[in-house]
């Protein structure tokens, strides 16, 4: 890994093996990325997938892209085997690693059924009328322009981005993955994702993970400081749109993670990354926290019920006493899990957002809740817009300096 003031050009430049070639990805040669303080690309056509214009001056190019972005049959390039040099402490040297395990056990895989749309066909049918009859196509398309414009803002350093809830169950899993999903399609640097969650956590699953191997803790004794981007990423489940996965867990209980193995992990590969997005352990738990005190922008997931509000609201009264900017930098993002919440959504919006941070509410959505691998494509046309907001508004708090 090369240093130097353009640490973006250099991370291509390892991911494409030195090569002075754009690589081809799924969508076509990738566009060289700018320099810390270029200008960002103008946006191009309206992106179907996720409701705004893809990134570069290509945009309609992209946008004709097959909303699902299957994977292609050959990688843009060779991942490298892991070596025994580069063993976790304690395996020893030559000790053999650990075996892939699927994300989902095999006795399971029939157990799914067909991914449903987000929205019934009715609903879609409707909008699509209205669009045809009113202004509102117009607004949306300025309002996609003006988050996609945020959203590919260069950056001198890599960012971190923790998001974590109170209690399981919360759906920061599902906001973790629609975070870095944006990222991933929008940004030309890598974006990867942390789960520091072990316990079992869904994140995996939710990116459309087939196979699990090495984890934060196994990382955090592998990756050394003059290890390259492609030695890195033979660790790293590799996902779609330039994206890596770094599991907690192999989907066994009893896996830890200490605070230690943590910090040395995400101290070695945040300088590989453009955004590293974070899947935390729930508060009060100790990863979580160093997690959210090292991170340059915080998402607190909570249901929207009135239990899950009322112990958000707790939560936000302690963290005011806690330097100023880390509520600056925090957002609130109050989930539906039902059709129809059982709380005045907008008054407890207000409620949140009077303690400091700001609120966003992710509708209810049918794929969602059916629990596994997020299809953007069959996201409602609202969550698409609530995760095109959320993520714009995150990156540019990561971005301040608070």
């Amino acid at each position: 890994m090369r240093h130097g003031d353009n640490w973006q050009g250099d991370v291509l430049r390892d991911l494409r093996g030195g090569a002075q070639l754009p690589a081809q990805g799924p969508g076509g040669p990738q566009q060289p990325v700018p320099g810390p303080g270029a200008p960002a690309p103008a946006p191009g056509a309206a992106d179907p997938a996720y409701g705004y214009p893809p990134q570069g001056p290509a945009g309609a190019a992209a946008a004709a892209v097959p909303p699902d972005y299957p994977q292609p049959q050959a990688q843009p390039y060779a991942q490298p085997q892991p070596q025994a040099a580069y063993a976790p402490a304690g395996r020893g040297q030559g000790a053999p690693a650990p075996e892939s395990r699927p994300a989902v056990d095999r006795n399971l895989t029939g157990a799914g059924r067909k991914p449903r749309h987000g929205e019934p066909f009715a609903a879609r049918a409707l909008r699509a009328v209205r669009r045809t009859v009113s202004s509102s196509a117009a607004r949306e398309v300025a309002e996609a322009t003006r988050a996609a414009e945020l959203l590919q803002q260069p950056v001198t350093t890599g960012r971190q981005i923790a998001v974590t809830s109170i209690r399981g169950g919360a759906g920061k899993s599902t906001v973790s993955a629609l975070l870095g999903t944006t990222y991933a399609h929008y940004r030309q640097d890598p974006v990867l994702f942390v789960e520091a969650d072990p316990a079992l956590g869904s994140l995996p699953i939710r990116l459309g993970a087939e196979t699990l191997r090495w984890t934060t803790g196994d990382v955090a004794g592998i990756v050394e400081p003059q290890m390259s981007l492609l030695d890195v990423t033979g660790y790293l489940v590799q996902l779609r749109d330039n994206a890596w996965l770094l599991p907690g867990s192999q989907g066994q209980i009893g896996a830890m993670l200490d605070t230690r193995s943590y910090e040395r992990a995400m101290v070695a590969l945040r300088r590989y990354f453009g955004v590293t997005v974070v899947d935390c352990e729930t508060l009060p738990a100790e990863v979580a926290r160093v997690a959210l005190s090292a991170s340059q922008a915080r998402v607190l997931a909570t249901p929207a019920t009135l239990d899950g509000v009322s112990s958000t609201y707790a939560v936000l009264q302690w963290m005011q006493g806690l330097p100023p900017h880390v509520m600056a930098s925090t957002v609130v993002v109050l989930t539906e899990q039902a059709p129809h919440s059982g709380i005045d959504l907008a008054e407890a919006a207000r409620t949140l957002q009077a303690a400091g941070p700001s609120v966003h509410v992710l509708p209810y959505d049918r794929h969602l809740a059916d629990g596994g691998r997020i299809r953007t494509e069959l996201l409602a046309h609202s969550t698409r817009q609530t995760a095109a907001r959320l993520a714009a508004d995150v990156f540019q708090l990561s971005q301040k300096r608070h």
